[in-house]
């Protein structure tokens, strides 16, 4: 240990009682005497004491925790130029490895507050220590990496210490630092239910939804087998090991078995456990050649041949939707590569629409503190006629409803009930007449503005006559893709929600979308729909 006039020295005479206990018995006298050999040096004193040349006298692979503020004892850009085995942390926000107290005090102050602890021990602290550790080598979360501007965070040199902004440490030191205080002697309260206790932090930070949780936990008890087609893509990746980890399926990766591999190496996951089918490889050919039979005799009579079917059968979305259409699998992912145009052409080819409807569609569901909003069609119609969003209403209908809400609907337009009369608004118009006449249960109405749709006090009082009175809207149907998909990424760009979709209603069998944008919490929160419509169709089949 040093101080301002060298190392502390039991050969040095001004010593007060505190540093005495550090002195050391060692012939050395200046850091730079100090340093050489040294594994580790904590720097917590004033910018520039430690050189590149002092570093360079270290043991390999030191670690420098250079933690001045506001400039580090030795600059991020001379730390890095000395040697390239160097693991190097300072407190400041512009370089990787912020080490800052942000990461442990409110943690541990929370948890200590929770169970009325009445001190704060060295327990609780190492408790808060582990729990930081603990962090670094799990999956970052995407908010995290988009609040430092970064695509890709790993552990490594460059990441050895949790984002001062990772919401996860609000949820893992608190419940560790709360349960060391328990277990220390030192809590008046205890706490026995501790995924009780984690939902109710998220939901004091308003990260809380309810919703996908149910769905987590219902997925959770019935685990099945999901598709993943781009397995090589990073995000998709991380999805299926988290949704693994997580118990949530049982993931099968499309895709080069090497380059997955690889992959997974540089972002440090673990695959254990993880089917992985290279469909274009000869050891498929057998089941490319049975697929292509099947869909061959399927579309018989509608120009399908062998060999076209055999060669689809070396596209992702063809060969793991023929997966899922014959029981190899229990569902299907895609789409963080692929146009949806294509993967809707394929879909309908493959797995087929539900009987009873001519059309299928999509919803986004939309969670926040005032309760959860359903969007449709949000992906598959582009331009709808009368009769599409007539099976795009009855299909929202039952997938609200699927969800556990008693769906309360409004089709929305430019224009309040029949106030204009050409274009869109006339076919939204006929759409509802055609609902109340043939299916009087549902509730529906419009067409209508969507200030109307939401305020229901002054809904009621403009138009008392709707089907809607005295209700809450849960359920936004759109004229058209456009409309709809401009809505959707506008509210989810102008936050305090969280949107879970595109989730598909009405094909015969669980293929679900991605968006190109999607991240990894999109997919496994679509994966999580994707293992409840599994569920459900097996107990149906049943």
């Amino acid at each position: 240990m040093c101080d301002s006039k060298g190392v502390i020295s039991v050969r040095r005479t001004d010593l007060n009682e505190s540093k005495k206990f550090f002195a050391t018995e060692k012939e050395v006298d200046t850091l730079e005497e100090a340093i050489a050999g040294a594994d580790v040096f904590l720097g917590l004193s004033v910018a520039d004491v430690l050189t590149v040349e002092m570093v360079r006298k270290m043991n390999d692979h030191p670690i420098v925790f250079a933690l001045a503020n506001p400039n580090p004892e030795i600059s991020f850009e001379s730390a890095k130029a000395s040697r390239e085995d160097l693991i190097y942390a300072t407190g400041r926000s512009d370089y990787p490895n912020q080490v800052n107290n942000v990461l442990g005090f409110p943690y541990i102050f929370r948890g200590a507050l929770d169970v009325r602890a009445t001190t704060i021990n060295e327990e609780m602290k190492l408790a808060a220590v582990k729990a930081i550790a603990s962090l670094v080598k799990e999956p970052v979360p995407d908010v995290v990496n988009a609040a430092y501007g970064l695509s890709r965070i790993s552990f490594g040199k460059e990441y050895i210490i949790p984002k001062p902004m990772d919401p996860r440490l609000l949820t893992v030191v608190s419940a560790a630092v709360a349960k060391a205080a328990i277990a220390s002697g030192v809590a008046r309260k205890n706490i026995t239910d501790w995924d009780a206790y984690a939902i109710r932090l998220n939901a004091l930070m308003g990260h809380d939804n309810k919703l996908i949780r149910r769905l987590t936990e219902m997925a959770k008890q019935n685990p099945k087998r999901v598709v993943f087609a781009e397995g090589s893509h990073e995000n998709m990746l991380k999805a299926a090991v988290t949704a693994r980890a997580e118990g949530i399926c049982h993931p099968v990766l499309l895709g080069n078995d090497e380059r997955i591999q690889k992959l997974a190496e540089e972002l440090q996951l673990d695959l254990d456990g993880i089917e992985i089918v290279n469909l274009r490889h000869d050891r498929e050919e057998e089941r490319r050649n049975r697929y292509a039979e099947i869909l061959c005799k399927k579309r018989a009579r509608e120009g399908a041949t062998y060999d076209e079917a055999k060669d689809k059968m070396f596209e992702r979305n063809y060969f793991g939707m023929m997966m899922v259409e014959t029981g190899d699998a229990d569902a299907f992912i895609t789409g963080v590569y692929t146009k949806y145009s294509n993967t809707i052409k394929v879909a309908k080819e493959v797995i087929g629409i539900r009987e009873g409807y001519n059309h299928f569609g999509a919803i986004h569901i939309m969670t926040g503190k005032k309760g959860t909003l359903f969007l449709a069609d949000t992906l598959i119609n582009r331009h709808p006629s009368t009769e599409t969003l007539i099976d795009v209403v009855r299909l929202t209908h039952h997938a609200v409803s699927f969800f556990a809400h008693n769906p309360v609907m409004a089709m929305l337009s430019y224009s309040n009930f029949g106030a204009d009369t050409e274009g869109s608004p006339v076919k939204v118009h006929n759409v509802i007449r055609y609902m109340h006449e043939k299916y009087p249960d549902i509730v529906i109405d419009g067409e209508m503005q969507a200030n109307f749709a939401l305020d229901k006090k002054m809904r009621d009082a403009k138009y008392p006559f709707s089907k809607l009175k005295g209700k809450d809207v849960n359920t936004l149907i759109f004229p058209n893709l456009n409309s709809a998909n401009i809505a959707q990424k506008l509210m989810q760009e102008m936050g305090g929600a969280e949107m879970i979709g595109p989730i598909q209603m009405g094909l015969n069998k669980p293929i679900h979308f991605t968006d190109i944008e999607s991240s990894v919490r999109d997919i496994i929160n679509i994966t999580t729909v994707a293992v409840i419509d599994a569920i459900v169709q097996e107990q149906i089949k049943k």
